[in-house]
């Protein structure tokens, strides 16, 4: 069906006498109308900002993995030895990982709580609490940004619609100031509905894809973040349980 548009196409091309088109930005723009321009600077200015978050958060989701990796075969070993104090300052090294921002957290309210003197149950709850205070906090400097994706993702698509509707109604002027239905009286009005529709679908289409690439990069942080603060509530509990014993 494609096929046989295209060819009709060209046939009604050929008996009409058009002289062959060509790809010409600078012509186009200049065709434009006033509100098509507008419609085409606020795309890319939507695509601009996307890409800002994008470079953005991959830079931080690269990193936090990095340290990350880094962090957790060296505080595990700290733990172990219970040298708590050694613990915090290699959390504090990490100041990039998603985990040593939670761990940090648990072990500093942990401490705080040992040097008290209080009764273990009220310790562990008081890192747990810590360690939920911390998690929420990291997941929301690790979604900054991203739902601006969705946005842009979202109405990208409508901005250029708006932009099609402009481009169908100049064209529909088009025929009625030329008099005529010919090619000529409505290409200015279709090339802008057709450049808009694109423009508006290059934006969005990056921004939804690299949205649901995060969310999925997002899931899985919270996912490590909550086995650390698991691993490490069980830490806090069984070494409660040997101070008791003592």
């Amino acid at each position: 069906m494609l096929l046989q548009m295209q060819v009709w196409a060209l046939l009604f091309l050929q008996e009409s006498g058009s002289p062959a088109i060509s790809f010409d930005p600078r012509a186009m723009w200049g065709n434009m109308s006033w509100l098509a321009r507008i419609v085409v600077i606020i795309l890319f200015l939507m695509s601009a900002w996307s890409i800002g978050v994008m470079i953005d958060r991959l830079i931080a989701y690269n990193g936090a993995r990095t340290q990350s990796r880094q962090f957790a075969p060296a505080v595990a070993g700290a733990l172990r030895e219970g040298k708590l104090e050694e613990a915090i300052k290699i959390a504090d090294r990490y100041s990039k990982s998603h985990l040593a921002k939670v761990v940090v957290a648990g072990l500093q309210e942990f401490k705080a709580h040992r040097d008290s003197n209080e009764i273990s149950g009220e310790e562990v709850e008081a890192s747990r609490r810590a360690l939920e205070r911390a998690q929420a906090i990291v997941h929301a400097e690790l979604k900054r940004g991203v739902s601006t994706l969705a946005t842009i993702g979202s109405t990208g698509p409508f901005v250029g619609l708006f932009g099609t509707v402009v481009g169908i109604i100049n064209a529909f002027k088009g025929i009625s100031s030329e008099k005529s239905t010919g090619l000529g009286a409505v290409a200015g009005g279709i090339s802008e509905a057709l450049v808009t529709t694109a423009v508006g679908l290059f934006v969005a289409l990056p921004a939804v894809w690299m949205y649901n690439y995060f969310t999925g990069r997002i899931e899985a942080f919270d996912v490590e973040m909550d086995n650390s603060s698991s691993e490490l509530i069980d830490y806090f509990l069984k070494r409660s349980q040997k101070a008791a014993a003592k």
